[in-house]
C-alpha cells in the first residue's frame, strides 16, 4: 500500500501548472505546499507531492519515475491524457488498451515537463 509517491522537479512552478488541470481530472487537488520547495495533492491528505530535489542533482535521469493513478473510468483515462498534452506534456501511449497487461487494461502514458512518466489506468470493462 502506498503512502504517497514523490516527484523531483527542475522547476516548480512550471510543474504545479502542470499537474494542476492533470490532477484535477482525477478528483485530486492541492492540499499543501510551500511555494519553491513542494507541492502536495490529495483529497483527504497527501498522495502525489512534487519538491525540488534536496541534492541539485536533475529531477528525473534515464526513464524517470513512473507513477500509475488508478481512473474510475476510460473517459477518465481520456481525459486526463488531454489535459496532460495540453499543459505540454509529451505523449509516451495514447489512451487505449494495453491487452499484454491484460484484457481491460486501458491506460494512456505521458511524460511531464521533467520527464518523468505518468500514467492513469481503468481496470474494468467498458
Amino acid at each position: 500500500m502506498l503512502d504517497h509517491v514523490s516527484f523531483g522537479s527542475n522547476n516548480l512552478i512550471a510543474a504545479r501548472a502542470f499537474y494542476l488541470p492533470v490532477m484535477a481530472t482525477l478528483g485530486l487537488r492541492i492540499v499543501a505546499e510551500e511555494i519553491g520547495r513542494y507541492v502536495d495533492f490529495g483529497v483527504d491528505g497527501v498522495l502525489f507531492s512534487l519538491e525540488t530535489p534536496v541534492d541539485g542533482r536533475p529531477a528525473s535521469i534515464g526513464n524517470g519515475s513512473h507513477i500509475c493513478f488508478k481512473a474510475s473510468d476510460r473517459a477518465t483515462v481520456d481525459a486526463f491524457y488531454a489535459a496532460a498534452i495540453a499543459a505540454g506534456a509529451r505523449c509516451d501511449g495514447p489512451p487505449g488498451l494495453r491487452p499484454k497487461y491484460h484484457a481491460n487494461y486501458y491506460g494512456a502514458f505521458v511524460r511531464d515537463l521533467d520527464g518523468n512518466k505518468i500514467e492513469a489506468v481503468c481496470h474494468t470493462p467498458a
